[in-house]
């Protein structure tokens, strides 16, 4: 394995992971939040990341495995990966107490509510949040760092989709944080170093599997990879692009997304 591609893998997977950081810089400095730029952005991470997995992950997982396994049983272990990573994801996504649940949207004027910061439950609530966001940046990570070590160009789009998605749970730890401490500063260094897991995920998911990489553990990896970003789309992006604006802003942002990724692909063929 080339060390230059494991260090740009690493390097996607940090970027992609510390994009929270964007997040809390927006809660930090904002004075409101732009519902209607949120709504199209995470409409466009979600277009993106169902378009590249159904159209270019699945594809390269199935071939893969039919070199390794033959046609049937390589197309058989494509599916159960792909389905073993939503259920992986899912499972991780269920543990989460849903009060606590990082996906519950919150917008940059919250910081303003005085009253809020009086309640000291927020601060074990932001402490939550942050701890939810780590564990679902966990498995992001690796998917994020298989694919760029697979295809860097793939890689790129991925961490850029995940950095996105990544942007309004910087807000979420953000303002629950500042409700209960009034300092911006801790708000935005835990919520920073809360998408830190992201490189983690990658950094042990990569020691624990380097010994066993092969052309079948990649296909299996792939297509899980292609799961978990599924999910990630369906449970997380969408309802919260809708949350944040109108229906057909997320469902605009949704194709413009795909359209985005079908042309780099081509350019890429």
């Amino acid at each position: 394995m080339d060390w230059n591609t494991i260090a740009f893998a690493f390097g996607l997977t940090m970027f992609a992971g510390l994009a929270t950081g964007i997040g809390s810089a927006i809660a930090f400095f904002a004075r409101k939040t732009n519902t209607a730029f949120l709504s199209l952005a995470l409409g466009f991470s979600a277009g993106v990341m169902i378009y590249v997995s159904f159209v270019e992950i699945m594809v390269k997982a199935r071939v893969q495995l039919a070199e390794v396994l033959g046609e049937g049983p390589g197309y058989l272990t494509t599916v159960a990966a792909f389905f073993g990573g939503i259920l992986f994801i899912a499972i991780i996504d269920k543990l989460i107490p849903p009060v606590e649940n990082p996906h519950e949207m919150h917008k940059v004027e919250e910081m303003e509510d005085k009253q809020a910061m009086k309640d000291k439950k927020l601060m074990r609530m932001g402490l939550f949040t942050a701890l939810a966001i780590a564990i679902h940046n966990f498995p992001e990570g690796l998917a994020t760092f298989t694919a760029a070590l697979t295809d860097p160009g793939l890689g790129i789009a991925i961490a850029v989709a995940i950095a996105i998605h990544n942007i309004p749970e910087g807000i979420a730890v953000s303002v629950p944080v500042y409700y209960a401490t009034g300092s911006r500063k801790k708000a935005f260094w835990l919520s920073f170093f809360s998408g830190l897991a992201e490189p983690v995920g990658a950094m042990i998911g990569f020691l624990v599997l380097m010994p066993f990489l092969s052309p079948l553990v990649f296909g299996v990896l792939f297509a899980g990879v292609a799961g978990i970003m599924v999910f990630i789309s369906f449970d997380e992006l969408l309802p919260a692009a809708e949350e944040y604006g109108e229906h057909h802003l997320s469902i605009y942002g949704l194709i413009a997304g795909m359209a985005v990724m079908a042309v780099s692909l081509l350019l890429f063929v």
